[in-house]
């Protein structure tokens, strides 16, 4: 006897419908399984046998043959332990086998007959969705992640006797058994947009930076604060997802998706609704930021697409560690070779970097900075060259003033900054509509001679700034795209001098001699000063 089951797995970030075929005939008694298992589905074996028996159903002494198709695909997790119970039942006329037709299964079982959550529902659902089926049997605690997936009838099963009672129902009235799981996919954003609690009206002054801020969520570019401790780098950072556009519902699936599949998407919450905001540790391996491990999980540059990697005090992580940004940050994906396969990870987020310009923090300020200027430029230096090069916006954070702190001036909140944010982002939907960019971070070069093409005065200007700070081709198409940013904001279709010109404000480090900052940190300009002894240092100032 026959029966055959669908369900999924998951192969890095993609997912694949596959199908469970069962088959019990007379012989020796076995239970075999074919189709590429990997150890965690071999096991599943005696889950299933003593599942059952716990539940009440003995397997009879005859020979079980499960096959995982396609064949050539290897099968990973224990999401395959419900579909092969259920198969085996429908095989042995348990189960009607109308029953079990076109309709997606998917879990993991406990000894007890108790079925367990997974990884990765979201992704398999969607799929099959796509492929035409339009219900599945997921455990109760995924419910609401596959009640995402629209026109998607959802039954979440605690244990396996509530899976066989309700497959063993007519389809007609078996949805007065067990009732399918609805979620209101709206409200989700709409409670999302009420639970923000942290506001730019809280940060006292920071005019520039926070400017910065508002270009940088406007155009979705890599921002880098620099400033001494306790200037609100960390803060101003922090309220940034405030100020971002809100996430689509195709980038909400997207995000969903990646937690989905690295077992990270809370249990309450259905979808990621919120731009994510991750803020790694400088001890981080270079393993936990772009993906670990023989079957690679997601790790920090994926978890964060769509929102921000934070790297607070990014000159303390390890320069081999920043440098695996490199090929994120460019192609906005990161590939991993391993024996098992090669993998491509989404990495499309906003780089926001804070950094102190020294190793005490208060260079160039003389009267604090006890730093020589060897230890400031290794300090300086920690971070290369096209990890900088790839920064869009670079804002200096000053010293705050005690008059910052005790004059009570209302401060813009982050509603006002995000309404200009969202008018400058309708603009660019306008601009990019049909061409697959979002922002104008996303441009090529081709996108940018189209979009940001400049009258004759604007390029002569552009032409002598490129010439007398010896800039990179990279950095030149940075700053005409953080230009039409600027320009977006003001809701203008022409960049213009005074938007260049902001745009090379915030290009600091690449100031010939003039160094990381506003001109102030001589990152390169110090290598004639390096060897001088602290007290010789000192003794100059």
């Amino acid at each position: 006897m026959f029966a055959s089951i669908t369900s999924g797995t998951i192969h890095g970030i993609r997912s694949q419908l596959i199908h469970v075929e069962v088959d019990v005939s007379k012989g020796l008694p076995c239970f075999q399984m074919v189709g590429l298992p990997n150890s965690e589905v071999r096991e599943a074996r005696e889950r299933v046998r003593v599942a059952l028996k716990n539940a009440g159903i003995q397997m009879p002494p005859m020979c079980v043959n499960v096959n995982f198709s396609p064949a050539d695909l290897r099968k990973e997790g224990s999401l395959l332990d419900l579909p092969v119970a259920v198969g085996i039942l429908a095989a042995l006329r348990h189960l009607p086998p109308e029953n079990v037709t076109d309709t997606l299964i998917i879990g993991e079982l406990g000894l007890n007959g108790e079925v367990k959550p997974v990884r990765g529902v979201l992704p398999i659902v969607r799929e099959a969705r796509k492929q035409g089926i339009s219900c599945c049997i997921l455990p109760r605690e995924n419910a609401a992640e596959g009640a995402a997936v629209q026109d998607m009838e959802v039954i979440g099963v605690s244990d396996i006797r509530e899976a066989i009672a309700f497959l063993q129902t007519e389809k007609a009235v078996r949805h007065e058994l067990i009732a399918p799981t609805k979620i209101d996919v709206n409200m989700l954003f709409e409670r999302k947009k009420s639970e923000a609690s942290l506001d730019f009206a809280e940060v006292s002054g920071q005019q520039t930076v926070k400017r910065a801020a508002e270009i940088a969520a406007a155009g979705f570019h890599h921002l880098l604060i620099i400033g001494p401790p306790g200037s609100g780098k960390t803060m101003i950072a922090r309220r940034l997802p405030t100020i971002l556009p809100p996430l689509s519902l195709e980038e909400s699936m997207e995000v969903s998706t990646i937690y989905s599949i690295a077992g990270m998407l809370p249990p309450e919450a259905a979808l990621i609704t919120g731009r994510p905001f991750l803020a790694p540790h400088h001890t981080i391996t270079g393993q936990a930021l772009a993906g670990g491990g023989k079957i690679p999980v997601p790790g920090m540059v994926t978890l964060a697409h769509r929102g921000i990697l934070f790297l607070d005090e990014m000159p303390e992580f390890k320069r081999e560690t920043l440098d695996i940004l490199r090929q994120p940050l460019e192609d906005r994906q990161i590939q991993l070779a391993r024996s098992t396969g090669n993998y491509t990870y989404p990495a499309d987020f906003m780089l926001v970097g804070a950094m102190n310009p020294c190793p005490c923090g208060y260079y160039p300020d003389m009267h604090q900075c006890s730093c020589t200027p060897y230890e400031v430029h290794r300090y300086q230096e920690r971070i290369s060259g096209p990890i900088l090069d790839r920064i869009d916006i670079c804002a200096e954070a000053a010293s705050i003033e005690v008059k910052d702190l005790t004059t009570h001036v209302m401060e813009e909140d982050s509603e006002r900054i995000r309404n200009r944010v969202m008018a400058s982002r309708i603009m660019q939907q306008k601009r990019f509509a049909g061409t697959g960019l979002r922002f104008n971070a996303d441009m090529g070069v081709k996108d940018i001679r189209k979009y940001c093409s400049l009258r004759p005065a604007e390029n002569r200007m552009l032409e002598q700034i490129f010439r007398q700070w010896n800039l990179t081709a990279r950095s030149y198409h940075r700053i005409l795209k953080v230009a039409r940013t600027i320009a977006d904001l003001a809701g203008q279709e022409e960049i213009r001098e005074e938007h260049l010109m902001e745009a090379l404000m915030f290009r600091g480090i690449d100031c010939e001699g003039q160094g990381i900052g506003s001109g102030k940190g001589n990152r390169s300009g110090q290598r004639n000063k390096a060897g001088k002894g602290k007290g010789e240092w000192r003794e100059r100032r």
